[in-house]
């Protein structure tokens, strides 16, 4: 396997692809970053030279993005700064709810959990 940013890439898949397995680089970036070092699109990593991973590894050096712990670092510094000075953002982050209107009086499973039966609370029957 081949690393990158330490990260190690898949090698059965195009570098393309593969790129996109390092936190905070999609199609767009891993896109760029190939044209940048003037590869083809059809390239799989199995296939690179190690002068031809030097040549990547430089290439998301230089982008200048931030990626993997530097990007999760501050995607939770921001979190927190919400949830410090207490924003509405910031309370729907601490409590686990969904932040951007979404509505949850019938979807938001996933944020919410597993339905939790009520005692006392009867259906209401359609009739």
């Amino acid at each position: 396997m081949a690393i990158i940013a330490g990260v190690n890439i898949p090698d059965n898949q195009r570098l393309e692809i593969a790129l996109t397995s390092i936190y905070g680089i999609g199609r767009t970036t891993s896109k760029k970053i190939v044209d940048d070092v003037g590869m083809e699109d059809t390239t799989r990593v199995r296939d690179l030279s190690e002068e031809d991973l030097a040549r990547v590894r430089s290439a998301v050096d230089r982008s200048g993005l931030l990626i993997e712990g530097d990007l999760r670092r501050e995607t939770q510094l921001n979190i927190r700064r919400l949830t410090d000075i207490q924003t509405y953002r910031g309370i729907r982050h601490r409590r686990g709810l969904p932040v951007r209107g979404q509505r949850t009086k019938t979807n938001a499973r996933t944020k919410r959990g597993r339905r939790q039966t009520v005692a006392g609370r009867k259906r209401v029957s359609a009739g």
